[in-house]
């Protein structure tokens, strides 16, 4: 058997790959170029020499400033660009052909003409807002000041005023605002008035401040502005507000005028004489029509210059983003004043090495070096990263076990049963092929414009969705085959849909609901039967069958786990937990639920009305007593005695001998009688630290500690076989909650709406079924059971086995880097 066992071929995702530590001693001339070409491989993770030195006391520490410094000018371009509203289109992409230097000078002068012209715009714009704000001013004060209403035109100010002129003697009785009118009666009168422009957010606290500082001495007039004002900077656009204070008094103006600038409100001279006024206007509209065609002009050759840098917008951010890398890679190495070299260390897996060779020769050609790379292997004594070769179809169930924790290296890996096990689990909770069907159109949607969506920035949901495209492909066609063997389409009986009829000669069984009038002419062919569909018995029926397949798939399960646990004693040549912690556990596991699960095997197929929780229940409390009508076989209660006996053997087994072993082998140890049964790999001994050759490494050999710990592993064992098989019942549960939920959808929402001869309430209906199908059954079932079956095999089934504290392999790649590394 242990040689069937050696002689299996190797798996790439069972274990992970075999790494080696490898050292690099590179010349300075081709160390750049070098790094780069292991940049564009991306099966090398360098370890770090400088820890101990901080990022401004290494070597290229200038280089990686000016790359940074590079970095916020190419985000200062994108940002113009959006500002601009300039839209970004896909340009080929080619391998850069512009040296750093280079790229700095350009970018230096880009950012230079282009804060060259925000400044000149930001100032027209500036001076044209000013311009339009007095324009509207003049216009609007205009009218405050020549009509004695706000809506009279510019001919009726005039009759007014030749009406004010050739009426002297009724000047005593005029009004303010016709005394206003007559040139240079302000000065006579002492009323005085400035006006300006507010934003309108701020017009009524404006007023509200004005009145209290000139305790009412004073009047507001006021008018929208007929054109929004845009900001120079933000290009946002305010609604303003023309306002006009008429006011008597010195001390009021400087009030006032503090309470604009408070404000921010732009003030405006506007004459009193009408011809002036027209004559301001003229030239306002004049300046207006030059500064709007200067900023036209502007505009159009700071749009030309985003465009032409957005054409390579995309190159330059690849190849800034890359040197920087390189140059932080690089200052992971050590240099070597003396020699002019750099020495590097790190992780490679053992099949890329000659990959790497190669790499390393081409950048010494490349860079016209006359001293090659020296690449050799080397021991280490930490424990290597984990590296797992996948692919599109099974990288979303090794992001899955990642989650829960990096297996340790050469560890098992549990995502090589994950990509059957966890679709089928899911499925037996969902279990619908109707529902089915629509996940997997939803699926096949994704796969089909992978080679789209792939290249498109997408949203964190969306892309979670397409990421896990395989595995909703898998959880639909799962859930199809469950709901087949089932009978459920939206979780109402096949038969309704064209399947089985009533399988049933008696007329009376349909009503009877009763196991015993109903007379089969032959076993169903397929999965269950749709006749216990509308019985009394189908609640019973269903929970029954489906309790006892949950109980049967956990034990299956967890028994895997624990078949794992072997084998992986097994690679690291760790006798202990083979005879003392695996055989115990199988032993325990087996002779309580896996005795349990033979029972129900033999249940379904003897037919017997045998209570299988008084079986469990008395094998503990009685175990000599008679089982009496619920025997299922000849000699049962002598077997249940033996397996009662072993599994409180088992216990025992799995608590004591173990700490007292490694005390015994921990003290020859020190006696030096066992020196010929060390091991001479540290890196073997260290990657299993709970098998008997890693104790003999530690120099302090803690007893009670190691003895506690035995004594928590053993009864977490004890009562997770309980727990966890009680667990697994949850399969159960959710099946039956995701039919009957569609059940109670389909019968009391979309069949009661269609009794009635009302097309509106048969409309609604369907539109609260499909509602509820889509958001309830489809979206919140299909999370409810994926979080449900990610639990079982994080906690149930990977806690058999997995230790999950390894290191994951970051190698050094170009294809990883993204708009976080800028």
């Amino acid at each position: 058997m242990e040689e069937f066992i050696d002689n299996l071929p190797p798996m790439d995702l069972m274990r992970s790959e075999k790494m080696s530590y490898v050292q690099l001693i590179i010349p300075a001339e081709s160390a750049h170029r070098a790094i780069s070409y292991l940049g564009e491989l991306g099966l090398l993770q360098f370890h770090d020499l400088n820890v101990e030195k901080s990022p401004f006391q290494r070597t290229f520490v200038n280089q990686v400033k000016r790359c940074g410094e590079m970095s916020r000018k190419l985000r200062f371009f994108k940002d113009q660009i959006t500002k601009a509203g300039i839209v970004s289109l896909e340009h080929p992409f080619m391998q850069p052909d512009v040296e750093l230097e280079e790229l700095e000078i350009q970018l230096a002068e880009h950012e230079h003409e282009l804060i060259e012209l925000n400044t000149n715009t930001e100032r027209l714009q500036k001076t044209y807002n000013e311009l339009l704000e007095f324009r509207m001013v003049l216009d609007k004060a205009g009218r405050f000041l020549f009509s004695e209403k706000n809506h009279h035109t510019i001919g009726e100010d005039r009759e007014l005023e030749e009406s004010v002129n050739s009426n002297h003697e009724f000047i005593d009785t005029a009004s303010l605002l016709e005394k206003e009118l007559r040139s240079g009666f302000s000065e006579q009168s002492g009323v005085r008035f400035i006006s300006g422009i507010v934003c309108k957010s701020k017009v009524v606290r404006f007023e509200r401040m004005l009145f209290r500082a000139t305790r009412g001495n004073m009047l507001f007039n006021q008018a929208p502005a007929d054109e929004e004002i845009v900001d120079p900077v933000t290009f946002e656009k305010d609604a303003k507000i023309v306002f006009m204070v008429f006011f008597s008094g010195e001390q009021a103006k400087t009030k006032i005028l503090k309470i604009c600038e408070a404000f921010c409100a732009n003030c405006y001279p506007v004459p009193e004489d009408l011809t002036k006024q027209h004559q301001v206007t003229r030239e306002v509209l004049s300046r207006l029509s030059d500064l709007e065609a200067t900023l036209d002009a502007g505009i159009r050759h700071r749009n030309k210059a985003l465009s032409s840098i957005d054409y390579n917008l995309t190159k330059w951010v690849t190849l800034v983003r890359r040197e920087k890398a390189v140059y932080d890679t690089l200052n992971m190495l050590n240099f070597d004043v003396t020699k002019k070299c750099l020495v590097g260390e790190g992780w490679c897996p053992i099949f890329a090495t000659t990959k790497i060779q190669e790499a390393l020769q081409r950048a010494t050609y490349d860079s016209n070096s006359l001293v090659g790379v020296i690449f050799h292997v080397m021991d280490s004594v930490e424990s290597p990263p984990t590296y797992f070769r996948t692919n599109h179809f099974t990288n979303a169930f090794q992001e899955i076990v990642d989650a829960y924790g990096v297996a340790r290296y050469q560890e098992s890996n549990p995502a090589v049963y994950t990509v059957i096990t966890f679709p089928f689990l899911f499925a037996v909770m969902f279990g619908d092929w109707g529902h089915g069907i629509c996940l997997l159109i939803g699926s096949l949607i994704l796969i089909a414009r992978e080679s789209k969506l792939s290249k498109k920035k997408l949203g964190s949901f969306m892309e979670m969705l397409f990421g896990g495209r395989y595995v909703l492909l898998l959880m639909s066609i799962f859930s199809i085959y469950c709901g087949l063997i089932y009978n459920e389409f939206f979780s109402v009986p096949f038969h309704i849909f064209g399947g089985s009829a009533y399988r049933c000669r008696d007329a009376t069984c349909s009503n009877a609901g009763t196991v015993g009038l109903v007379k089969y002419r032959d076993p169903y062919p397929f999965g269950v039967d749709p006749s216990w569909r509308g019985s009394r018995s189908e609640l019973p029926f269903l929970n029954s069958i489906k309790m006892k397949m949950s109980i049967l798939l956990g034990v299956a399960q967890m028994n895997l786990g624990m078949f794992l646990s072997y084998f992986n004693a097994r690679f690291f040549g760790s006798s202990l937990d083979i005879r003392y912690q695996f055989i115990p556990q199988m032993i325990f596991l087996n002779s309580l639920f896996g005795y349990l699960s033979l029972l129900i095997i033999i249940k379904w197929c003897t037919g017997s009305q045998a209570d299988l929780y008084h079986v469990m229940i008395y094998m503990f409390l009685s175990p000599t007593d008679n089982i009496g009508e619920n025997e299922l076989f000849w000699g049962q209660r002598p077997l249940q005695i033996i397996l009662l006996l072993f599994a409180l053997v088992a216990v025992p087994w799995m608590l004591f001998p173990k700490p007292f072993i490694l005390k015994k082998l921990h003290t020859e140890r020190f006696q030096g009688s066992t020196y010929g049964m060390l091991g001479t790999s540290e890196i073997d001994l260290e990657v299993e630290p709970d098998s008997a050759r890693a104790q003999q490494h530690h120099e302090d050999f803690n007893f009670s500690e190691v003895f506690v710990h035995q004594m928590i592993h053993s009864i977490e064992f004890v009562l997770g076989a309980v727990s966890n098989t009680a667990s697994y019942l949850r399969l159960w549960a959710l099946s039956l909650a995701h039919s009957e939920l569609s059940t109670v959808f389909y019968e009391k929402v979309l069949l009661l709406a269609w009794s009635y001869d009302n097309f509106i309430i048969r409309l609604v209906g369907l539109a609260v079924f499909s509602f509820a199908t889509a958001f309830i059954l489809l979206m919140m079932e299909t999370l409810s059971a994926f979080l449900h079956a990610l639990r079982l095999h994080w906690v149930e089934f990977q806690g058999k086995f997995y230790h999950g504290d390894g290191q994951k392999f970051k190698p050094f790649s170009f294809a990883s880097l993204t708009d976080d590394e800028d």
